[in-house]
């Protein structure tokens, strides 16, 4: 790559390979090609970027199409093979895009692998729609307004002229390198190889098969662990522990030996969870048939409204009882002296009661007025008033 004390203007970068955020070896990560543009000399002020990638991560694409835009030096994009899916994002992204003769450019629908249920797989479809929107507005810029979601949907195919017809592309011709170039992502020439086979055609198909199984111009998977498969853990380099963590875990094993060795203090742990597995456990408290557990906070709400509820019926019970008094009365079957000894009655025993009640004669009680005291002043204390007046009149 262009040595940082250089003073080249121009720098040619090679963008062979798909667009993953693993990096490395399995292809062209954001962060493979920061490390190229960092190690660009002060005096580099374009940059030619060449391109022959199936695409591959779309958030990865953007990050480094937003690389080379902040940069200070303008970018020609230069399709030297396949500019497809993500890879066609980075080409018509940059300031001027070249298309190689005989070479085709690519566009679809982003797509991505979920499993879940249907309301995860609804609101993945959302996302899907949120990302092809974000692509649309890259080719917008570049070719204006088209009928973009179809053509995404469609899975669109273009020659080099043809990108060029649809504003993809500005011009079909050959762009000589210049200046010093690097190959992004081509560093780790010995990578741990996970894969399955011996021969590198071997290799080969089953980084493809592999690769075909992520998402393609959608969000990044998580990446699996090292040991994906349960079982042992296949190591990819030596790891030692600490002389701080060996001391610990040879104290808490019983190890009585202080210079025993990693697999001496493997060995003891080994015995350790051997003898675990072979004890028991307690078993758990079962719960009888018939009952149910419940929350703390919904017990006491229940508690409250079964109160409440309690409180509501004892006094509908009272006013009944309080009325069969009162129509009683009304009635004439019973007096008012007599009303507390049968409201009694009714607490003790309410049928009983009303059937007592109700076997009483009606108006043997008088319930309306009968008569009235006589105010007139009769004629004998007439005379008796005139000859002794009161007190008042003398």
């Amino acid at each position: 790559m262009p040595s940082p004390a250089g003073e080249g203007t121009v720098a040619t970068i090679r963008l062979y390979g798909p667009i993953d955020s693993w990096g490395g070896w399995w292809g062209i990560s954001a962060s493979d090609v920061s490390d190229v543009l960092d190690a660009l000399p002060e005096s580099v002020t374009q940059i030619i970027l060449r391109i022959n990638s199936p695409g591959g991560e779309v958030f990865e694409a953007m990050s480094i199409l937003n690389m080379l835009r902040a940069h200070k030096a303008s970018v020609l994009a230069v399709v030297d093979g396949l500019a497809a899916s993500a890879g066609s994002v980075i080409a018509v992204g940059c300031d001027e895009t070249v298309m190689s003769p005989g070479t085709q450019m690519m566009i679809h629908s982003p797509s991505t692998i979920i499993w879940g249920n249907a309301h995860e797989m609804r609101k993945e479809a959302d996302v899907l729609d949120s990302v092809e929107e974000s692509i649309i507005s890259i080719y917008r810029d570049k070719a204006g307004e088209s009928a973009w979601g179809e053509l995404l949907a469609a899975e669109t195919w273009y020659t080099a002229e043809g990108a060029v017809e649809v504003g993809l592309a500005d011009r079909v011709a050959v762009v000589k390198d210049a200046g010093e170039t690097c190959t992004a992502g081509a560093e780790d020439d010995d990578p741990v190889d996970p894969l399955e086979g011996d021969t590198v055609e071997d290799k080969y198909q089953s980084a493809r098969a592999r690769l075909s199984r992520r998402p393609t111009g959608a969000a990044s998977p998580i990446k699996p662990p090292s040991s994906p498969e349960p079982g042992n853990t296949t190591e990819t380099e030596k790891l030692t522990m600490s002389d701080t963590f060996l001391a610990a875990v040879r104290d808490r094993l019983g190890v009585t030996d202080a210079n025993a060795s990693e697999e001496t203090v493997l060995a003891a742990f080994d015995e350790h969870l051997a003898e675990q597995a072979d004890t028991v456990a307690a078993p758990a408290a079962a719960i009888p048939a018939g009952t149910q557990l419940i929350e703390d906070n919904v017990l006491s709400q229940m508690r409250a409204d079964a109160a409440a509820g309690r409180e509501a019926r004892e006094q509908q019970i009272s006013d009944r009882r309080d009325g069969i008094i009162q129509n009683a009365m009304s009635e004439g079957r019973i007096s008012a002296a007599s009303a507390p000894k049968f409201r009694a009655m009714l607490d003790a025993d309410e049928a009983t009661a009303t059937a007592v009640l109700n076997s009483l004669a009606e108006n043997t009680v008088h319930v309306e007025e009968v008569g009235h005291a006589d105010t007139l002043t009769s004629a004998d204390d007439s005379l008796y008033g005139s000859i002794y007046p009161t007190a008042k009149e003398a």
